[in-house]
């Protein structure tokens, strides 16, 4: 076939489909500044909202540490604390986990009906209510770290981390139960990241004498680790914004004490126990409340960014 029969065999695109292709271009445009603009409308809301708080406390309600609505005193300190302590437990307890868990269901350390299975369970695990990991904190988690808290405090009581006996709820259950609740999404994105790599990365590293775990760690982690960051961060998120888990078992005081045994309280968390029964400028004061909580999620998202775009360099 020549090249002129094979030009002459080309029909034309027709009107129609030309402007079935402008109109799905125009509407996946659409559909992606929609999302855009819903986040702009969130902020925008919760903004208008928390106004009057704003107006009345400025920045000195990030470092205020009193919250008391009977004297509308409202300070977002011990909150904002709480909120990044339990969420960096969750992550110094999930991270090695959840890696470790990704590298053996993807690198054929176990046979493939037995990786299956896992896979399923780990997945299963994320579609678990909040709710059910709340009430097996109080139940499983308190009572065992209750005697671990007791022999830190014991041992370890100089330190201002373990100053507190332990009563029960506090900042190291919270830790603990979100980093069990994030354990599956980061997991499973790190596992995806590693797998989805081209297995000449795998056959190159062998054909030049490197181990399995130099193979791994040398070549593959590096190679994957924007995916990785990016399940880290994505479980970081869920760990700020967690809500009722973390309502049942962190103790919801607002007294900032630095105490990982001592009970504590988030942003979600105070929000969600007081926003049924606020009025005037305590409701104001939640919603401030949760403006900064959206823009600390929002920094965490910039600065992951940030690294992959680096890491990618």
């Amino acid at each position: 076939m020549t090249a002129a029969t094979s030009n002459a065999d080309i029909q034309p695109r027709s009107s129609t489909d030309k402007l079935l292709d402008q109109s799905f271009s125009r509407l996946t445009l659409v559909c992606a500044f929609s999302v855009a603009a819903v986040l702009v409308w969130i902020a925008i809301v919760v903004g208008i909202q928390a106004l009057p708080a704003m107006q009345k406390f400025g920045l000195g309600f990030l470092t205020g540490t009193k919250w008391n609505s009977a004297k509308e005193t409202f300070g977002a300190l011990p909150m904002i604390y709480g909120t990044l302590v339990s969420s960096l437990i969750a992550l110094l307890l999930a991270v090695p986990t959840g890696l470790a868990s990704a590298i053996v269901l993807s690198e054929n350390f176990l046979p493939r009906s037995i990786r299956t299975t896992l896979v399923f369970l780990i997945e299963l695990l994320a579609a678990i209510p909040s709710i059910i990991y709340g009430f097996w904190g109080i139940f499983v988690v308190i009572p065992f770290l209750k005697g671990i808290g007791t022999w830190l405090h014991q041992y370890l009581g100089w330190l201002p981390l373990f100053s507190t006996p332990p009563i029960g709820p506090g900042m190291l259950p919270a830790g603990v139960v979100l980093s069990i609740m994030i354990l599956p999404i980061l997991t499973v994105l790190s596992r995806d990241a590693l797998a989805s790599l081209p297995s000449d990365l795998r056959s190159g590293a062998y054909s030049v004498g490197s181990t399995r775990w130099q193979t791994i760690f040398k070549i593959l982690i590096p190679a994957a680790f924007s995916g990785i960051v990016s399940g880290i961060m994505l479980s970081l998120g869920r760990a700020l914004g967690e809500t009722m888990a973390v309502t049942l078992v962190i103790g919801n005081s607002n007294d900032l004490n630095f105490s990982l045994l001592a009970p504590a309280n988030t942003i979600s968390s105070l929000v969600v126990s007081q926003f049924s029964e606020a009025t005037g400028l305590q409701k104001s004061s939640l919603m401030y409340a949760a403006l900064v909580l959206f823009a600390i999620t929002l920094i965490v998202n910039i600065w992951a960014l940030i690294i992959v775009r680096k890491v990618k360099q």
